[in-house]
């Protein structure tokens, strides 16, 4: 008896050992451990998700599925090399809290679609990414995309600088591109180059709806209500010209100011270098909390760009922009992402021809 359990014992270790060997080589052979366009530990948050959300406004609900793709774009999957066009910012660019067609971005493809252009912009908004981010994007993204060579890439930009540029953070905390725990950036590493994780995730990602329950809702009417109870108003751009003493804030800001024209020549640099052309928009805001600094970070831009004569828009400018226009102070209604996209379009395109 003892022998046929040691018989047994060993023919299973052996089937064990013979599998865990044939998963070894398939994953040397098909899977991505030594290829160079492979994401690694990063952008690992920002890849293969479908999230359901619901949105309230105007007393309607939106049900939509939030979703990127394999290469961390918003939207469905897209060959790389017939992405001509990218919009890269924040949350504010990415704008998860509502359906892509409502965005900012969605709003822009459909006026290149009625003048029946093949021109399509795709979303590379990751939120909490500020300049520095999107500088960390050329090393740990962009480059990890095979075949991928934009045209142009469009630069919506300013909240985020306005709170972290000064803040303690690393390149890679900025959006999140890793997973600051080791032991999750070790796993996300593993998994990425797997290609039974990759498969799984893949298939997952295609078929999977999450339950109904777990579906994260918004609601902006109650929020734009109660922003307006508590009497928060727009401050155009000219208002705030009059107001500010520019020499003075600029003065009194140099630190900052330094860092953002910086990270503004930087991004102009790796855009070029990769064969495209970058277009920077400025951002309005309801109210933030550091408007002043935003307001300023506006104004630098423009005055940059007129001097090193960059491709800008000026929208904190030019928007007519009424407190409706966000529902969070910073996030966009659908009504001021089209707004947006109304404003800036007429410039854009002019850009992008």
């Amino acid at each position: 008896m003892d022998g046929k359990i040691k018989k047994n014992l060993k023919l299973f270790f052996t089937n064990i050992l013979f599998f865990i060997i044939f998963i070894i080589i398939v994953e040397l052979i098909f899977g991505y451990w030594f290829e160079k366009y492979n994401f690694g530990p990063y952008m690992r948050e920002h890849r293969l998700k479908k999230i359901p959300y619901q949105m309230t406004y105007n007393n309607n609900n939106y049900k939509y599925n939030y979703v990127r793709n394999s290469l961390a774009f918003r939207g469905a999957e897209v060959d790389p090399k017939n992405i001509k066009i990218i919009m890269v910012g924040g949350s504010t660019t990415d704008e998860r809290y509502k359906p892509e067609e409502l965005s900012i971005v969605g709003n822009l493809n459909k006026k290149l679609d009625k003048l029946g252009s093949t021109k399509k912009i795709i979303n590379a908004g990751v939120e909490g990414q500020s300049t520095r981010g999107h500088i960390a994007n050329f090393k740990f993204w962009f480059n990890k995309i095979e075949k991928f060579a934009p045209k142009y890439i469009i630069y919506y930009i300013g909240i985020n600088d306005s709170t972290l540029l000064l803040s303690s953070h690393s390149d890679l905390q900025d959006g999140w591109i890793e997973n600051p725990s080791k032991f999750q950036s070790f796993l996300d590493n593993l998994k990425s180059r797997s290609i039974f994780s990759d498969l799984l995730r893949k298939i997952k990602h295609k078929y999977y709806n999450k339950n109904e329950e777990k579906r994260i809702i918004y609601d902006y009417d109650y929020s734009i209500k109660k922003m307006s109870e508590e009497k928060i108003y727009y401050t155009n751009y000219n208002d705030q010209l009059e107001t500010f003493d520019l020499d003075e804030m600029i003065n009194k800001k140099k630190n900052i100011v330094n860092i953002y024209l910086s990270n503004i020549d930087k991004l102009y640099y790796l855009t070029k270098k990769i064969g495209a052309k970058p277009i920077f928009i400025n951002q309005p805001a309801l109210k933030h909390e550091n408007s002043e600094i935003l307001f300023l970070l506006n104004y630098i831009l423009i005055k940059h760009c007129n001097k090193k004569n960059y491709q800008c828009i000026n929208l904190a400018k030019n928007i007519e922009a009424t407190e409706d226009f966000w529902w969070d102070r910073v996030h966009t209604t659908p009504k001021g992402s089209k707004a947006i996209a109304d404003t800036i379009f007429p410039k854009l395109i002019n850009f992008l021809n």
